[in-house]
């Protein structure tokens, strides 16, 4: 079988895997209002695709200052903890294991959003950038709206947010994840802090590459402190330039960074890879080079199919395959692939970011349905 090694066991830090198909963090927007609580449409959603070997969460807020989307769920409040809960103790009935993704948007916000002014490294606007709320459509269709300026921050803010990213992961641990991801990429927070054209500043944040990944790697210090290395990943985007994040040096950046996390010990290095038509391609020699550099698990996701999955797993670039869409569509993914079966396809793009209830989000058809109903 052409994609036999997506089904190999694989040991993630000492976290037994039964594949190494990863379900992508895909922000869908469900969170119960007011609070931006997890809930239990939400834990049905998540327990139908233990399938995959490892889940990574829809990015999670670590603050109301770092949301930047309607309705996305939260990890700061105990009403929060308690919502995620739910998800937890389904993925694991269902024998898969799941990391909460740590979420800061930066400038990547609207006082419409959350009721505050965005903050970033510098006071820089994302040209032609906009997020949604929900203004009560009756289809539940997302409105969107212009990012807003945003203010410098202070290191009582930088403090601050390195504090918050400490206690979301603490606080993932209580509702029961099995580890955190830091979202160190796709132009929020972190990455605007990585990417010289969005971080303008000349203290010890900023003008050098050594600068530029500092707060990337001080809360990632701050995460391992509190919850153990082996439960920590870092997501990063080196060849996504969306959200007006063009930086001609963000690979060179990106490959110090690797190297500090991988000094850290950090469980994994998850590569956030373009999925459109016309993305860029990561070339091999990027691959390799990122192999040598950063010597624990590697993830790609982006756009795969199985075969290119099983090609990267053969060649040994990287460890686990990360799946987005066809995880939404497909609760049994990998079971589908395992029996060249068809894939559902998406039933309604207006409920990819939000919707009202089941529908395009827990009433996809596992395999076995749909040959009962065929």
């Amino acid at each position: 079988m052409k994609t036999q090694a997506l089904f190999n066991p694989y040991n993630l830090s000492g976290l037994a895997l039964k594949n190494r198909f990863l379900m992508a963090p895909m922000t869908r927007s469900r969170a119960s209002q007011p609070g931006d609580v997890p809930n239990k449409l939400m834990a049905r959603y998540y327990g139908q695709r233990a399938s995959a070997g490892i889940i990574i969460t829809e990015a999670t807020q670590i603050s109301l200052q770092g949301k930047g989307y309607a309705n996305t769920p939260g990890i700061y409040t105990q009403e929060q903890i308690e919502g995620w809960k739910l998800i937890t103790n389904e993925v694991h009935k269902k024998g898969s294991k799941i990391f909460l993704q740590l979420w800061h948007v930066g400038r990547i916000s609207s006082s419409k959003v959350n009721g505050l002014q965005p903050i970033a490294p510098s006071a820089k606007i994302a040209k032609d950038t906009s997020v949604y709320i929900f203004d009560g459509a009756p289809n539940g269709d997302a409105t969107f709206v212009p990012v807003e300026t945003p203010r410098a921050m202070t290191q009582e803010d930088i403090d601050i947010t390195i504090n918050d990213f400490k206690q979301g992961a603490l606080n993932a641990i209580e509702a029961g994840f099995d580890g955190v991801e830091i979202h160190g990429g796709n132009g929020y927070l972190i990455d605007q802090f990585l990417r010289s054209n969005a971080n303008k500043r000349i203290d010890d944040y900023g003008s050098s590459k050594e600068n530029q990944v500092r707060l990337l790697m001080e809360i990632t210090q701050a995460i391992t402190d509190a919850i153990g290395q082996d439960k920590v990943g870092v997501r990063l985007a080196p060849f996504i330039k969306f959200k007006d994040m063009d930086d001609p040096e963000i690979l060179d950046t990106i490959m110090l960074a690797a190297k500090k996390l991988s000094d850290l010990d950090i469980a994994y290095l998850h590569l956030s890879e373009a999925d459109w038509d016309d993305a860029p391609i990561i070339p091999d020699d990027f691959r390799t080079h990122l192999r040598a550099t950063f010597k624990n698990t590697i993830i790609a996701t982006g756009n795969k199919t199985p075969d290119i999955g099983n090609a990267l797993l053969q060649e040994n670039l990287v460890d686990l395959i990360g799946f987005g869409r066809h995880f939404l569509t497909n609760p049994d993914y990998p079971e589908r692939v395992k029996t060249n079966a068809s894939l559902n396809e998406i039933s309604d793009n207006h409920t990819l970011f939000g919707g009202l209830g089941a529908r395009g989000y827990t009433d996809y058809p596992f395999l076995k349905e749909a040959t009962v109903n065929s």
